[in-house]
C-alpha cells in the first residue's frame, strides 16, 4: 500500500473513532447546559420571595361538541383532575414532566391506586431527568398493575441517532375514559398550586381524542407490540380543536411551524405569553414582520422566572422587540408559566411548549390549537386579566447599563441550547 493511501486510511480510522464521541457530546450538550443553568438558578434565587399567584378564574367556551375550560388556578385544576380520575371507569392516560413527592403528588398516587383497584386500565409516563430529586420509593407506591414508564435520562439508545433518542418529556396531559382530557403548563406539585400563575385546558367531548393519541404515540414508541396502547377512531375527520405534538423519536416537531403559520396569518393582533422567550431567528422574524405590517404584537413574560439564566437570555431580545414596536409586558405578581397565544380573535393555543429551542426543536411537547372566535374571546379575557399585573417595558430599556448589554451579548452563544 502506498504511503499516501496508508495515511488516508489512518485518518479515516481516527475519524471513525471520533464519531461516537462526537455523537455522545452532541447528545449530552443540552442536558449539561440545562444542569448548569439549574445550578446557577439554585444559587441565585435563594433570596427571592415566593408569592401567592393571582387567580383570574376559570373561563369556558363551547367549540363544536366539546366543552373547553381554561384553568388559571392550580388548586382548582388539581381538584378537577382528581375528580376525573375518581370517576374513571375504563382507562386513564397521563404524561407529565415534574411529579413532586409532596401533598399534591401523593393525592395523585392515591387516586391512581384507587382507580386501579376498580379495574381501570392505567398508563403513566413521567420524565426521568425532571424528577431526579424525587426518590424512586415515591413512584413504587403505585399499584403493580399500573403501567408506568419513566422516560430515561441517560440510558437511551443514543448510538441509533442522538437527535431521535434525546429530548425531555415536557408534556403534561391527562386523559380519562377517552372523553375528558387536560393539557397545559401545570406540573404536579404544591408549589404550582399556589405560587405559579399557569394555564391549563380541559376538553370534554370529542376534542379529547387527539390528546389521547398524543400520549399513546409516546408510549408506543418505547414499548413492544404486546404492550401498545390501542388506537381508537376519532369522531370526525376534521375539527376546530386540533393537537400539535412534538415526537423527537420520529424527528417530528410541528409546534414551531404552528406558531410561525399563525403569526404569518395575523392581521390585527398577536397576544403571546411564555415563561421563557428564546426564539430562533425565523420565529423572531415572524413576530417582527407582523408588527411591521401594523399588527398589535404583545409579548408577556415573567419579570423574574424560576430560571435566572433564562431571564438573561430573554432580555437579550428586548431591545430588538422594542425597536420593532412590539409591546413587552413584564408580569410582576409571581412566576408566570403559561404557554398560550391568541391571534386576531380567531386562533388560539394552550399547551406545554415554551418559545425556546428546547421546547420547539428538542422536547416532547403538546399544544392544543383552537380555531374559534368565542374561545379566542375567553383567551383575550385571560390575557387582559394578566396584563393588569404587568409593567410595560419602555424605551428607557434602551439606555440600560453598558455592562448589562455586555452580559446579554456574552450569553448569545447559549441561545441554541436553551
Amino acid at each position: 500500500m502506498s504511503p499516501l493511501r496508508t495515511q488516508s486510511v489512518g485518518r479515516f480510522d481516527r475519524l471513525r473513532r471520533l464519531v461516537p464521541w462526537a455523537a455522545a457530546g452532541l447528545a449530552s450538550a443540552v442536558p449539561a447546559t440545562v444542569a448548569v443553568s439549574m445550578a446557577v438558578d439554585l444559587i441565585q434565587k435563594r433570596g427571592r420571595k415566593s408569592r401567592v399567584a393571582p387567580r383570574p378564574g376559570t373561563f369556558s367556551s363551547q367549540v363544536e361538541d366539546s366543552k373547553l375550560d381554561i384553568y388559571t388556578d392550580g388548586s382548582t385544576l388539581y381538584e378537577d383532575m382528581l375528580a376525573a380520575i375518581d370517576s374513571a371507569q375504563e382507562s386513564i392516560l397521563m404524561e407529565t414532566f415534574i411529579w413532586k413527592n409532596d401533598e399534591v403528588g401523593q393525592k395523585f398516587i392515591d387516586a391512581f391506586n384507587a382507580a386501579s383497584a376498580r379495574g381501570v386500565d392505567i398508563h403513566l409516563i413521567y420524565d426521568g431527568f425532571a424528577n431526579l430529586a424525587v426518590p424512586s420509593s415515591f413512584y413504587r407506591q403505585l399499584a403493580a398493575d399500573i403501567h408506568v414508564f419513566r422516560m430515561p435520562t441517560v440510558t437511551r439508545k443514543f448510538w441509533r441517532g442522538p437527535l431521535r433518542h434525546s429530548g425531555f418529556d415536557h408534556s403534561k396531559i391527562l386523559v380519562v375514559d377517552d372523553g375528558v382530557a387536560f393539557v397545559g403548563g401545570f406540573n404536579i406539585g404544591s408549589l404550582y398550586a399556589r405560587h405559579w400563575r399557569d394555564t391549563h385546558l380541559r376538553s370534554v367531548g370529542t376534542g379529547a381524542w387527539a390528546l389521547r393519541q398524543s400520549v399513546a404515540q409516546v408510549w408506543n414508541a418505547y414499548h413492544p407490540a404486546d404492550e401498545q396502547i390501542s388506537w381508537v377512531r376519532p369522531a370526525a375527520w376534521e375539527s376546530q380543536v386540533r393537537v400539535s405534538a412534538n415526537l423527537p423519536i420520529q424527528l417530528v416537531y410541528p409546534i414551531r411551524n404552528m406558531y410561525i403559520n399563525a403569526f404569518a396569518r395575523a392581521r390585527k393582533r398577536i397576544w403571546l405569553t411564555t415563561p421563557y422567550f428564546i426564539p430562533d431567528q425565523q420565529l423572531l422574524r415572524s413576530l417582527i414582520e407582523a408588527s411591521e405590517r401594523g399588527v398589535d404584537v404583545r409579548l408577556m413574560v415573567p419579570q423574574q422566572s424560576n430560571h435566572i439564566l433564562g431571564d438573561w437570555l430573554s432580555r437579550g431580545f428586548f431591545e430588538q422587540l422594542i425597536n420593532s414596536k412590539i409591546t413587552v409586558l413584564l408580569y410582576t405578581a409571581s412566576m408566570i408559566h403559561s404557554k398560550v397565544a391568541t391571534v386576531d380573535g380567531e386562533w388560539s393555543t394552550v399547551g406545554t411548549a415554551n418559545i425556546d429551542r428546547l421546547s420547539l426543536s428538542f422536547n416532547y411537547e403538546t399544544n392544543v390549537e383552537v380555531i374559534d372566535a368565542d374561545f379566542a374571546a375567553e383567551m383575550e379575557k385571560v390575557f387582559d386579566s394578566d396584563s393588569a399585573h404587568c409593567t410595560e417595558l419602555g424605551r428607557d430599556w434602551l439606555n440600560r447599563h453598558r455592562l448589562t448589554k455586555l452580559a446579554e451579548r456574552a450569553l448569545v452563544p447559549m441561545r441554541p441550547w436553551l
